[in-house]
């Protein structure tokens, strides 16, 4: 039985299946339950995820586990509250892979932005406590903040321990020049908090997604990677509107809210791929390098990219500080109960 022309096919398509052919498509949730009918390849974390999933009741036996984990481990107050935190999102990222094929995002803590050693630290503990529940490596992305410092984190654990990095945070082309030379598994341009920013600080309150600041950041991004021939991947973030994602069509992977993918499989006009290899092999960029001095130069002539990068840290710090005091009250009850 015939089908249809291809256009009657594809006006019947969803952007979302169209999308799905260009992109990987990836969840950007705590909320492993709202993941299922989208059929996303991989999923992403942040603190701010797992503390918004953390405090819905369907996921309270997520936290006693964990604050059980904490306890029976012992240490000070604060090494149980840490052990707990490991093990929370480690345990979101375990339900997540039983819906996701591919892999899953864990955020080490903001608070460690500056510091290479304990990122790298907490990233193997992190990694541990999947390898304990049976789930390989290869299965999860560590995001890192992109300072500096969590840039060369992610180069000792690529190179030395084997470990996949996601870095997150990025907004500057100097973060992603210095993310490409230290040869991460995948970064995450976002896209909505630099259309924030503009809508914020200059005259312009709205932008066609094919001039939104954001997306012109992305693009330039993939368009340097693939004309340099680097192995990171582009994984665009942090989208505001479906227009954003359509305008990124052909990206290596783009991670998208439960309520954008909800808007994106019920729209069905048609999805062009607008990132293409070719396209970018013809793009008129200049190979750069940047060390640490020119790196720092660099990143703070991007006025945008010092205030979102240094905001987005104080956003998820906080976040995982929110998330901390909840477990320690909890705790408290736990031990009183006992």
């Amino acid at each position: 039985m015939s089908t249809g022309s291809p256009d009657k096919r594809r006006k019947m398509e969803s952007a979302l299946s169209q999308l799905k052919k260009h992109t990987v498509v990836v969840a950007d949730t705590g909320d492993f339950n709202a993941i299922d009918e989208y059929k996303p390849q991989d999923a992403t974390t942040n603190p701010s995820l797992i503390l918004a999933a953390a405090k819905m009741p369907a996921y309270q036996h997520l936290v006693d586990q964990a604050i059980k984990y904490g306890i029976a481990n012992g240490g000070s107050d604060e090494e149980q509250v840490s052990n707990t935190m490991d093990k929370l999102f480690v345990s979101f990222g375990l339900e997540i892979l039983k819906k996701v094929p591919g892999r899953v995002s864990t955020e080490v803590d903001a608070r460690l932005s500056f510091d290479k050693d304990e990122m790298v630290f907490k990233a193997l503990k992190l990694i541990a406590l999947y390898e304990e529940a049976g789930i390989s490596k290869e299965r999860v992305l560590i995001k890192l903040s992109s300072t500096w410092e969590g840039i060369q984190a992610g180069k000792e654990l690529e190179e030395k321990h084997g470990v996949h990095c996601n870095m997150t945070l990025l907004f500057s082309f100097a973060q992603a020049v210095a993310c490409a030379e230290a040869k991460v598994t995948l970064i995450s341009p976002f896209v909505g908090r630099i259309l924030d920013w503009h809508k914020e600080n200059t005259d312009r309150k709205s932008f066609e997604p094919h001039e939104d600041p954001g997306v012109l950041s992305v693009t330039k991004i993939y368009n340097y990677y693939k004309k340099f021939g680097y192995s990171t991947v582009v994984m665009g973030a942090s989208f505001r509107n479906t227009g954003e994602v359509k305008a990124l069509a052909g990206c290596d992977l783009l991670t998208i809210s439960p309520g954008l993918l909800a808007d994106l499989s019920q729209d069905h006009s048609a999805v062009t791929p607008m990132l293409n290899v070719e396209k970018a092999k013809s793009c008129n960029l200049e190979k750069i390098h940047l060390d640490e001095k020119s790196f720092r130069w660099e990143h703070n002539e991007d006025r945008m990219a010092v205030e979102k990068l240094s905001d987005g840290i104080r956003k998820f710090a906080a976040d995982a500080i929110k998330l901390e005091t909840m477990i320690k009250e909890q705790m408290t009850s736990a031990k009183n109960g006992q």
